[in-house]
Formats: C-alpha cells, sequence, structure tokens
C-alpha cells in the first residue's frame, strides 16, 4: 500500500471565476466528422436538411457550451459566400490544407443552424488566410444583421430572418504556421495589423462581439513566445481572447508521460498569460486579453526518426514538400470507415481530463477551452449510430459541476520523474521532477453550496488512501464519489455497448477531513454538500 495522499482546499484560495465556455468542442471538416457523422442525408435518421438525428439528440442534453467551427487549417481557404444559397448554386472547391473536396453541402448556414439544433453556442473562425478584410465583414454582417442591407437581406431570403447572434469570432487560424495558406509566420506585426483592422470593422458591425487572435500554434515554435508577442502590441486594444493550440503526445505505453503532459499546458498559458500582462502594461492599457485553448488533445503514437543537424527548421520543410502522387480524396457521407483510436476508453479519459483540469487550475486567464475531437468524445458514431464513451461522462460531470470559482489544490502525495523526449525533430519535451502522483482541482459553487473536487490517479498501480481537508468550509455534510475505474485499462466502449456510469460512493466527513481510496488509473469526481 502507497502512503496516504492529502488535499487541501479552502475558500479563500480563490483562483478565478469559471468561465461556463471552459469545456467546449472543436469541429474541423476532416474525414467525415462533417461528411458522415454529422451529415449523411441517406441515414434513416436525417432530417430534411441532411443532419443525423442520431447525433444531434446525443448531443443535445449533454450541455456542450460552445463549439468552434468550421475549422481549424480547412479555414484559411474557405470561401463561405460560395457555400450558402441553393445547393444548385454552390460551388465546389479543393481543400489544399487536407487534400478533400469541399462539395460544400454543409455550409455557412448549415453549420450554424447545426448548432443551434444541438442547443450550442458557436465560435466561428473566418479566413484571414486567403481571404480578406471585406469578407470578414460581410460575413458578420450576413450573420448577425437584422436586415435592411445587402447581406442581411440574403440570409433572410435564404430562410434564416432573425440573426444568428454569434457572438465570439476567431481571426483566423494558426496563421503563425508554415503549413498555413497564407500564414504571417515571416510577419506576426502585419498579422497583428490585420487583427486590429478587422477586429475594429467587425466591431462596427456587431459591437457585441468579441475577437480571437492566434498565438503560436505549439510551444515548440522556433518563433515562440516572441511571434505572438509582436502579434499582440499591435491589437492588444482591440481583440479580447489569444488562441493557444497544443497537442501532447507520449510513445504507447508511457502512461505517465501522458498524463504528466498536463504541466506542459500549465508552461504555455503561464508564458502566454505573462506575454499579455508585459503587453497590457506596454500600452498603459486598462483591458485584460484572455485566453482561448481552442485546440488541445493528447494521445499516445509511436515517435518518429531523429535527424541531428538538421536544425529548427524541418518543420517548415515537412510542408514545403510536393508529392506527385498524392490524389485529392472525395469522401462520401454514406461511407464512414471504422476508425481506430489507440489505447482503451479508460486512457482516453485520463488523457482528456487531464488537460481539463490543467485548464481549471487556470480559471483566471482561461475563459474558452475547445476540445479537439470533443465531439466524439460526447457521443461516440459509426455509420449506423451513436454510443457513449467513457468519456462522455467525465466531460459531462465538468460540464455540470465544473462551475463558480476554481480554487487551489494543495496537494501532497509520492511524486515520479518524467525523462525528457523527442517525439520528432521539432517537438521535444524537457523533464519534469516531482510530478505528483495526484492530479486534482476544484470548483466551488458557493450560490449551491457545492464542492466539488475532481482527482486522478496516475499511478498505475497503486492504491492510495486520500485525505480530503475541507475545514475552511462550514456547512458542509453530504459526500459522494463518483469513481470511474477499470480493471481491464484496454477496455473499449462500442455501438450497442455503452461504457458503464461511474459507481457512486458515499463518503464520510469527520471533523471536515473526508477519506476515500483512489484506484489505480481512476478518475474521481468528489461532491461535498
Amino acid at each position: 500500500m502507497s502512503k496516504k495522499a492529502r488535499i487541501t482546499v479552502h475558500p479563500k484560495f480563490k483562483i478565478g471565476e469559471i468561465s461556463p465556455r471552459l469545456f467546449s468542442a472543436f469541429m474541423e471538416p476532416i474525414g467525415t466528422i462533417v461528411n458522415g457523422t454529422m451529415y449523411n442525408p441517406k441515414h434513416p435518421t436525417a432530417d430534411e436538411q441532411g443532419f443525423r438525428t442520431d447525433f444531434i439528440e446525443a448531443l443535445r442534453g449533454t450541455g456542450l457550451p460552445a463549439v468552434r467551427m468550421p475549422g481549424g487549417n480547412f479555414v484559411s481557404a474557405w470561401q463561405w459566400k460560395d457555400s450558402i444559397g441553393p445547393m444548385e448554386g454552390r460551388k465546389a472547391h479543393l481543400d489544399p490544407a487536407w487534400h478533400q473536396y469541399i462539395p460544400n453541402d454543409v455550409g455557412h448556414d448549415e453549420y450554424l443552424q447545426w448548432a443551434e439544433k444541438v442547443g450550442t453556442a458557436p465560435i466561428y473562425t473566418v479566413n484571414l488566410g486567403t481571404g480578406n478584410l471585406q469578407d470578414a465583414m460581410d460575413c458578420v454582417e450576413y450573420t448577425n444583421h437584422e436586415g435592411g442591407t445587402y447581406w442581411s437581406n440574403l440570409r433572410r431570403k435564404y430562410g434564416h430572418e432573425k440573426p444568428y447572434g454569434v457572438k465570439t469570432w476567431c481571426l483566423g487560424n494558426e496563421m503563425d504556421g508554415h503549413w498555413q495558406l497564407g500564414s504571417w509566420e515571416k510577419n506576426p506585426s502585419g498579422y497583428g495589423i490585420l487583427c486590429h483592422e478587422a477586429s475594429k470593422a467587425m466591431k462596427w458591425i456587431d459591437e457585441t462581439i468579441e475577437t480571437v487572435a492566434c498565438g503560436s500554434s505549439a510551444s515548440f515554435m522556433d518563433h515562440y513566445p516572441e511571434w505572438e508577442a509582436k502579434v499582440m502590441d499591435q491589437c492588444y486594444d482591440t481583440v479580447d481572447y489569444l488562441a493557444l493550440h497544443h497537442y501532447h503526445i507520449a510513445k504507447p505505453g508511457d502512461t505517465l508521460s501522458l498524463l504528466g503532459g498536463s504541466l506542459y499546458y500549465e508552461d504555455f498559458i503561464n508564458t502566454e498569460a505573462a506575454m499579455l500582462d508585459y503587453i497590457q502594461a506596454k500600452h498603459h492599457s486598462p483591458r485584460k486579453v484572455n485566453i482561448s485553448f481552442d485546440e488541445y488533445g493528447a494521445f499516445p503514437r509511436p515517435f518518429s526518426e531523429l535527424h541531428p543537424g538538421y536544425g529548427p527548421y524541418n518543420m517548415a520543410r515537412v510542408h514545403y514538400k510536393f508529392d506527385p502522387e498524392r490524389k485529392y480524396v472525395r469522401h462520401d457521407p454514406d461511407k464512414m470507415p471504422e476508425r481506430e483510436f489507440p489505447g482503451g476508453d479508460m486512457l482516453k479519459v485520463l488523457s482528456m481530463t487531464s488537460i481539463q483540469l490543467a485548464l481549471l487550475r487556470h480559471a483566471d486567464r482561461v475563459k474558452i477551452g475547445c476540445m479537439t475531437g470533443g465531439l466524439a468524445a460526447l457521443a461516440a458514431a459509426n455509420h449506423d449510430t451513436v454510443w457513449r464513451p467513457a468519456t462522455y461522462f467525465a466531460f459531462r460531470q465538468l460540464i455540470d459541476y465544473a462551475r463558480g470559482t476554481s480554487l487551489q489544490t494543495i496537494i501532497d502525495s509520492e511524486t515520479f520523474n518524467m525523462p525528457g523526449y523527442a517525439i520528432d525533430d521539432t517537438s521535444q519535451y524537457t523533464g519534469k521532477n516531482n510530478v505528483n502522483y495526484i492530479d486534482s482541482a476544484c470548483a466551488w459553487d458557493e450560490k449551491a453550496g457545492r464542492l466539488t473536487v475532481f482527482v486522478i490517479n496516475r499511478s498505475e498501480k497503486e492504491n492510495y488512501p486520500l485525505d480530503l481537508d475541507v475545514r475552511g468550509f462550514e456547512g458542509l455534510k453530504n459526500c459522494t464519489n463518483y469513481e470511474m475505474y477499470s480493471k481491464d485499462f484496454d477496455a473499449r466502449s462500442s455501438a450497442g455497448h455503452d461504457w458503464k456510469a461511474p459507481s457512486k460512493k458515499s463518503v464520510t466527513i469527520k471533523e471536515g477531513i473526508a477519506s476515500v481510496k483512489l484506484q489505480p488509473l481512476s478518475w474521481n469526481v468528489i461532491i461535498f454538500e
């Protein structure tokens, strides 16, 4: 038996207010997520627009606050004006980002109307790659203006009388990336000026909106964090958020490094928050620009071969290769291939929640969080049906219980060391020492009289007796632990076989301390009321 762990929380140790949009999703039309999962006019459940209502119904009751759409690298060449109006008049295009055909049967209006049907708020990304300032202005006018102009009247003519009321607008996608069409990698100040002008013009059309500028696409970029500092120096006074993206990778079987990856997210957030504070001081501004972590994920994959001596530019070199044998792919919504992601359901739960807890621990600055694959985490799907994976329950618990104020969790547990490693020539992690086996974050919903402590046991073998010290709170009487754990760590949910709901265990509180036992590689939601 390992030594006892302890978590202490106190209502005075406040981090910040938790944004309702912290646990949202990201959707980009890659493969069959749009043409197949979201849209399939031949599906038995398809509605009059061709949307799969089984997928809509599976998402509708989850409380999913927002979805960033429709991309992604895809959006840097997408011409939204060719995707509106009658189907016979729409123009099909190539998507050079992912080498696929875009038939535009799911267009601008369909994305927004699908979000209405699901009951979620769209976070819309405008094309600032091949697109321009006028396109962005026209898009806001078409989408949000009441009527009486060409673009707003056109929306009404095409069947949507009322404005969509999209609140949050992303100013391009990963505009520092070598792989991005219309990349501003070599001219961050130029992109910052464009963001300033676009944000200003878009807000003059609808002064209720907020805008999101792109930061470095990853902390591995050679120009990080200088690139976004130069961007924000130009647009700090007009934008509201800085977008961060990161995907954490570890070798298959190295679960500790995968789950410890949340520490690198925290490094990323801390660096960017400090940079934003510096720019705020430099501008003598009363405004505080916050963070939108609107793409993230973690997964195992084999590492690529290293090429010593290549230098820092081979990330660009990869994207400047041209393969004459490569063909564009046409995705048929009615022919969805089965996709098999590495690892069982519990690995997905723990890798997902480890990042989400890091965002929750930085709720004072991270106000939007959009998980890549978040839709599938809530409603797994194949060609025929949808089902509930294990991630459904953990994601729902965060949506439902991570409300109010984020509090610090003071953890005392056994620790481990994570050696540094290189995924490939450009993505390399320094090591981390004295990492707690116990990972945790906390939400205090004072109005509801509810304290929720989220806990991960990262240990692959050890049961941990855990004491939760909540003596700083008055009147907490009931305590319940919702535990998600599987003896078979590789077990998977599948069509017709939903993952079982978390087990519910009553916990005794004695003199302000609750004692629970944490199973190895488990997810626990401990609720005091």
